[in-house]
């Protein structure tokens, strides 16, 4: 059996650690959400002719933020907001009680809907087959290595003709960082390379291929680059363990970085530094695509593979 290649229990910690902090912090995280927000206007076409969902799973939700913006788009709707680690989840839960759309519907109707909130791993999501109308998911998944077993879990969860809404980092993804840390880390005499410090992400042509196999259709992918900037090294690193971006790679050191390993670190990362301080790059790539009509074959590789439920296999009986 292979080792995995992210540790989904220091992913959990992570961003349990972070839950307090992590809304103060996600500036771009919040900025990529809005756009994946804007693209739910596209359901609200009177083209499609389309009924309001009626099911909306709202995956890796942190604070809850996305959850409470679909509860308004759709007050009849049942959000699911969905997280790994407990005290995003709690976090949620205390933000969507002081949202003022919906702390003012529940004065005035208390059995109004508003987020329930569930905590689950993506990889083995606690959701009936066919059960939801639209899956959200900001800047999650990246925290998974599988993404056939992930989008495959998906399409089990989605209606027939459902949406997938999801964000992802791309492997762009503070390179000037990876890059700094190489160079404070030397191969060892072994000339084995030694474990990275940012974690590896699918590029956009993976993740579309994945969407592909798992029998998504009409898949359109966007690819954006953006950049922050921070005085020095530290100020980086600090805002990343607020918003719970640590390394998660079940490769990681497990011990703490020294400051002779960090100061050859910020050392190195000065090269990279511009006008506006040292740059910190951040690609993201978002995907809205369908998922397939029941009964439509998996993709395995060149093969399609089809389900047939066994109610439907006729049976010849001998007398």
């Amino acid at each position: 059996m292979s080792t995995p290649l992210f540790d989904a229990r220091q992913v959990r910690r992570a961003f349990s650690r972070s839950a307090a902090s992590y809304d103060a912090a996600a500036q771009l995280q919040h900025a990529v959400e809005a756009r994946l927000l804007e693209s739910l206007d596209y359901l609200d076409d009177p083209a499609l002719n389309r009924e309001p969902p009626q099911r909306v799973l709202d995956l890796g939700c942190g604070t809850g933020r996305a959850s409470i913006a679909m509860q308004k788009r759709w007050p009849k709707a049942q959000v699911v907001s969905l997280d790994l680690a407990l005290p995003m989840l709690q976090q949620a839960r205390a933000t969507s009680r002081r949202a003022p759309l919906l702390s003012a519907k529940r004065l005035s109707n208390p059995f109004a809907r508003v987020p329930a909130q569930v905590c689950a791993d993506a990889r083995a999501l606690p959701l009936a087959e066919a059960s939801v109308d639209v899956l959200f998911s900001n800047l999650c998944v990246q925290w998974v290595e599988d993404l056939d077993a992930l989008f495959a879990g998906f399409r089990r969860a989605l209606k027939p003709n459902g949406l997938l809404l999801v964000s992802t980092f791309g492997p762009e993804t503070l390179w000037e960082l990876r890059d700094a840390f190489a160079h404070a880390d030397p191969s060892p005499g072994s000339g084995q390379a030694p474990p990275p410090h940012v974690s590896p992400f699918a590029d956009i042509a993976g993740f579309g291929d994945a969407l592909v196999r798992a029998g998504f259709r009409q898949p359109v992918l966007d690819r954006e680059e953006e950049t922050t900037h921070y005085p020095e090294l530290a100020s980086l690193m600090r805002e990343l363990r607020a918003i719970g971006a640590t390394n998660a790679l079940a490769s990681r050191r497990h011990t703490l970085t020294g400051r002779s390993r960090f100061a050859a670190a910020a050392n190195a990362y000065e090269m990279h530094r511009d006008a506006q301080g040292l740059p910190a790059t951040w690609e993201t790539i978002s995907a809205m695509a369908w998922a397939p009509e029941a009964g439509t074959p998996l993709r395995e590789g060149d093969v399609d593979v089809a389900s047939i439920p066994l109610s439907r296999i006729p049976i010849r009986r001998r007398g």
